[in-house]
């Protein structure tokens, strides 16, 4: 596509732009589909942080929009368009709307939190479902609510938003929120009395048009603080989620919305608390369990063995069964719960010479499946039956024993 003239970025001065017509000055394929270059055009492509728009170019759909190396928008389209043709273009105007809410926002955040906390923006993303501003140092909760407060109250003034061309000298003597690095002339986008940003994205002509800026979250980022933010249509969709969450949670605990953190912070008390117990009866009975067991071992060569399928039990629960039967010496256990993996414990008493890795690792070789463990105790998943694990052991721990 050499040699091609660099179209006139229409959006530049009409953001709100939403048909145009070009003439088609190359097509050509690359990766697979057709790159169309327009002798001017409206298509934002991607850059600064905000996402090309789609639409269509005639009857075809624009998938995708890059600014080349030689400051040529290329076109992604689902089908090539013979250079020469006159095109309609569409814009999208849905999607490029919420671009300009979400962009226009961003400028207004990263300016609020430059006059009220003097924090720097060192980036911006805007997302499919949300965007984000990096700030070059941790942010407050109370500094956060500050700056979005002052965003929305900008938002209600409905101040205008006027976009002008500058020389880079006549840029250095205005007071911009940001240095800006481009050479040669610059747009501007000035928010009345309150931002002048270098930015080449598109933004809504009046604060109105943002509708809310809400922050939605944030997090440590890179010694700073990465905030998420909607606006527009996409802060209703969030309210209008976080709405449905809420009345569902109200629903389920039978407790008003404000009530909802301190009922959870008391059933999550109450869970610990319950485990605990649980944890007590399960070591109780598993002491009840271990004498009964003992009391009915079969001989396993020099040793006792336990060897028993106990069905609805993980591997912890059978490994403590297990310590409390191997407590008295001359014992060696087995114990397979249910489930596929089978999961199988086998530990022995201290006086008893089995080694119980070496056998897992030989019974999972046998049977299939994963374990390992030390000397005295081991623990694995077996994908045999788990009858046939009990058995594997019977024919196996009588010669391991002696």
């Amino acid at each position: 596509m050499e040699n091609t003239p660099v179209p006139d970025p229409l959006y530049y001065a009409d953001p709100a732009m939403t048909t145009f017509a070009a003439t088609v000055v190359a097509c050509e394929a690359r990766d697979g589909r057709p790159h169309v270059v327009l002798d001017r055009t409206a298509f934002y492509p991607t850059s600064g942080g905000q996402p090309f728009d789609t639409g269509r170019l005639g009857s075809v759909r624009v998938l995708d929009v890059l600014e080349q190396e030689d400051g040529t928008i290329a076109h992604v389209t689902s089908a090539p368009i013979a250079p020469g043709t006159v095109v309609r273009g569409d814009i999208d105007w849905a999607r490029r709307f919420d671009h300009m809410q979400q962009h226009t926002g961003q400028h207004m955040l990263s300016a609020a939190f430059d006059q009220l906390q003097h924090v720097r923006t060192v980036s911006f993303h805007l997302g499919a479902e949300s965007s984000t501003i990096d700030l070059a140092r941790e942010v407050t909760a109370a500094e956060i609510a500050a700056a979005e407060g002052e965003c929305n109250r900008v938002v209600f003034e409905d101040r205008p938003i006027s976009i002008r061309f500058v020389s880079e000298e006549e840029a250095k003597a205005l007071p911009l929120r940001k240095e800006s690095l481009r050479p040669g002339r610059l747009r501007l986008i000035e928010i009345a009395d309150f931002d002048l940003s270098a930015c080449g994205g598109t933004h809504v002509a009046r604060t109105g048009q943002v509708g809310a800026v809400a922050v939605a979250g944030w997090e440590r980022f890179k010694g700073g603080s990465r905030v998420s933010f909607v606006c527009g249509g996409r802060a209703l969709r969030s309210y209008g989620a976080l709405r449905d969450i809420v009345a569902g949670a109200t629903r389920t605990l039978s407790v008003a919305a404000a009530d909802i953190a301190p009922t959870l912070e008391r059933l999550q008390t109450e869970v610990r608390e319950a485990a605990r117990t649980v944890k007590r009866l399960e070591d109780e009975l598993a002491g009840y369990q271990a004498v009964s067991f003992r009391a009915g071992a079969e001989t396993i060569g020099a040793c006792r063995g336990v060897l028993k399928v106990i069905a609805g039990r993980d591997a912890a629960a059978l490994k403590t069964i297990g310590q409390a039967i191997v407590s008295e010496p001359g014992f060696v256990v087995v114990l397979v719960g249910d489930g596929q993996p089978a999961p199988v414990v086998i530990v022995r008493s201290a006086d008893v010479t089995i080694d119980a890795g070496a056998w897992m690792k030989g019974a999972t070789a046998a049977l299939g499946g994963r374990g390992g463990g030390r000397p005295e105790a081991a623990q694995g998943g077996v994908a045999a039956a788990p009858e046939a694990v009990v058995e594997y052991a019977r024919k196996t721990l009588a010669d391991a024993s002696r």
